[in-house]
């Protein structure tokens, strides 16, 4: 029960990751705010999946790259349970496109979600952690895309995750006297459902012909739970002297 009397604010909490994530913190006796921007029926199975381990939940849908959805599902989540002592912003988006093929529109999507959704999450829930002087964690979920140039057309994501990691650590440096952490979370090649399978060319699976699987010694796909397993020790007070870096789950892919 290393999260009891906590609780949890868990953004892309529908499925995958993001699931994995919430049901790990719940057996770890956090109370949880889980959030999706849509696939309400899904937020909501993960949500009396985690009330099975006993805690308080409270499932909202809201767009967290936008300002005024945040402000809103934070009020919400500290009017039910008085604070937010974890956050984890899981949500992200990877469109493979070359810079000129982007619309202007597009590219301030992946910025938006990529990175102006921890600013705005940061932005309504440090003044209250910091208000209350009791420390806290948060946990942004990247890539190896923040730590490497990519490729041509993984512009889009390359750029707003280096971002990302920078905000991070800007963040880190900030909210440190608050004992208030800040880390990053960059995976490889997790088993995920995928929105846009297009975007994931070279994965068939198959470790001896797969290009992806071909990159990581250990030569197979992560799992949503190993991604849990670390969260959960980012989140705990055992990673307690631990802000402003980046814990890669990638199976060896980054060396």
């Amino acid at each position: 029960m290393r999260l009891q009397g906590k609780t949890a604010l868990v953004s892309g909490a529908g499925r995958n990751n993001g699931r994995a994530i919430a049901l790990n913190f719940a057996r770890e006796g956090a109370d949880l705010i889980l959030v999706a921007r849509h696939l309400g029926d899904e937020l909501d199975t993960v949500a009396k999946e985690c009330e099975g381990y006993g805690v308080r939940v409270l499932s909202l849908l809201a767009d967290v790259s936008r300002q005024e959805d945040v402000d809103d599902l934070v009020q919400k989540g500290v009017e039910r349970f008085g604070k937010v002592d974890i956050l984890v912003n899981v949500v992200g988006i990877r469109p493979h496109k070359l810079l000129w093929e982007f619309t202007a529109a597009e590219w301030e999507q992946v910025f938006a979600v990529n990175v102006h959704s921890t600013f705005h999450l940061v932005k309504a829930l440090a003044p209250r952690m910091i208000e209350r002087g009791a420390g806290g964690s948060i946990i942004v979920l990247g890539g190896l895309s923040a730590l490497r140039s990519g490729k041509p057309d993984s512009v889009g994501v390359v750029s707003s995750k280096h971002a990302q990691y920078g905000l991070v650590k800007s963040l880190a440096q900030a909210l440190g006297p608050h004992n208030i952490r800040v880390n990053l979370l960059a995976l490889g090649n997790i088993e995920n459902k995928r929105l846009n399978p297009e975007w994931y060319k070279g994965s068939g699976g198959d470790p001896n012909t797969d290009s992806v699987l071909a990159k990581s010694p250990m030569r197979r796909w992560g799992t949503q739970q190993e991604v849990a397993n670390v969260a959960l020790f980012l989140a705990s007070d055992e990673s307690s002297y631990i802000t402003g870096d980046r814990i890669v789950c990638a199976g060896g892919a980054y060396m």
